[in-house]
């Protein structure tokens, strides 16, 4: 390893411990030693490999607190969402514990022999997490990965390298052989060499769409597969028959989860206009009460953002705008913003417009179900949203309109591990989770045999 950096406890604003993180250099040997794990993974059974997943989801559920904790002081997470994500992680590796006994291949008719097909395994793939929810989405890439016979390097932020780190070390103690998950805490630069390796056959990406589309640009070069959860603007859509106390009262959950630092977050409200003030009336109360604070607090339901940096850059969404109500943060060094609620003016600002990526949501009025439809779809992302109406009609219509790849009618549901996740337009590319998850990390094989 290059160097060893402290880690950040973002609710402090001080470091907790440091971590050996490593370079551009340290790629090629840690992409020789996935390759070396490759070889004795894909040797095994498949029935083998799926008893080492369901180890492997039997030692992360005995080490869930642990795991927990260090999501919160590493990033910030309230404590129930934080065991929340253990047990997503636990869950993944059981579900996709089964796909190795199931990657089926297909028998085709054909004159004059028979056509078979085998899905075989990519090889040593990377696997690059983000900072926002660095335990889940690893566990979201490197599951059907695993599960498909390959071997995953995985790169998680240097901002939240904790979990994956344990996560790596509970791979080994449940016995999955070494190099099978390699877990190489880096930078840009640590990223960027795993992507331009030419032994990394494939590249799975969780982050920004503008570092995304400088790694689909890389992946070119090489051909090389790549998939892409990128950034989103989702939008909130309540017509005027809706549940209106429902709708006011799921709509901050909808978007400061995890402080607002989701990339399916609702921070574009659009409310029918006849509603539009009894909507607000009753989000105000709605958001004042969320309680801010110390995620170990179990009373608390939104922590701090990762860092200075990122309470900065949010900031600066506020400037000039016309704020309806926020709710109180703590003083101090930690990195707390309070939940913000802004009356957009123009759909050509910033903060309706640009992801922000912190507590704050915007809301505009519109006129009928044609220009709901216009405005959520007036954005260069399209990963999720919701759809709060009684009209079972409208809500099919309007799913079907709405150019995004995850929708919810009547709640903000997104992210479930065997549903398919990803987006349209420049919010990714491919899909994640759900039963077809291990194809993408599979070639498929044709073979005909000859018969006379």
């Amino acid at each position: 390893m290059t160097s060893t950096v402290p880690v950040i406890n973002p609710s402090t604003g001080h470091a907790f411990t440091e971590v050996a993180m490593a370079g551009p250099a340290d790629v090629d040997a840690a992409v020789g030693v996935a390759a070396a794990g490759f070889a004795q993974w894909r040797a095994l059974a498949p029935g083998e490999r799926a008893r080492l997943l369901r180890a492997f989801a039997t030692t992360v559920e005995r080490h869930r607190t642990e795991l927990a904790e260090l999501e919160i002081t590493n990033a910030g997470h309230p404590r129930g969402n934080a065991l929340w994500e253990a047990d997503n992680v636990r869950d993944v590796l059981n579900y996709y514990a089964g796909a190795p006994e199931r990657l089926f291949g297909r028998q085709i008719p054909v004159p004059g022999g028979v056509d078979v097909t085998f899905r075989e395994p990519l090889g040593v793939v990377g696997i690059i997490v983000p900072w926002n929810f660095p335990m889940p989405i690893a566990g979201w890439g490197f599951g059907p990965a695993l599960a498909a016979g390959n071997a995953v390097v995985l790169k998680p932020s240097e901002l939240t390298p904790c979990t994956a780190l344990r996560l790596g070390e509970l791979a080994l103690e449940a016995g999955l052989p070494e190099g099978v998950l390699t877990v190489l805490p880096g930078d840009g630069a640590v990223g960027q060499a795993l992507v331009d390796h030419p032994d990394v056959r494939k590249i799975s990406f969780t982050g920004s769409t503008r570092v995304g589309k400088t790694i689909m640009a890389r992946c070119a070069t090489q051909v090389k597969r790549c998939t892409l959860e990128l950034g989103g603007k989702s939008a909130n859509v309540i017509f005027a028959d809706a549940d209106i106390d429902a709708a006011a009262a799921s709509a901050p959950g909808a978007v400061f989860d995890n402080s607002g630092q989701d990339c399916c977050a609702r921070s574009r409200i659009l409310v029918q206009a006849g509603v539009y003030e009894e909507f607000l009336a009753k989000l105000g109360p709605a958001v004042t009460a969320i309680r801010v604070g110390d995620p170990t607090d179990p009373e608390v339901a939104m922590g701090p953002l990762i860092s200075a940096a990122q309470r900065d850059r949010v900031r600066g969404y506020l400037d000039g705008v016309e704020v309806a109500f926020a709710g109180r943060a703590p003083e101090g060094d930690g990195f707390f913003l309070p939940p913000t609620v802004v009356t957009a003016t123009d759909v050509d600002q910033p903060v309706w417009r640009e992801e922000v990526f912190g507590p704050v949501v915007s809301v505009l009025p519109f006129a009928d179900e044609a220009e709901a439809v216009q405005l959520a779809n007036d954005s260069d992302y399209g990963l999720s949203g919701s759809i709060f109406t009684r009209d079972l009609d409208r809500a099919l219509r309007v799913a079907r309109a709405v150019q995004a790849g995850n929708l919810s009618v009547n709640s903000h549901s997104s992210v479930r591990y065997w549903t398919p996740f990803g987006g349209y337009k420049q919010s990714g590319l491919g899909r994640e989770l759900g039963p077809d998850a291990p194809d993408a990390f599979t070639e498929e094989k044709n073979v005909f045999i000859a018969h006379g």
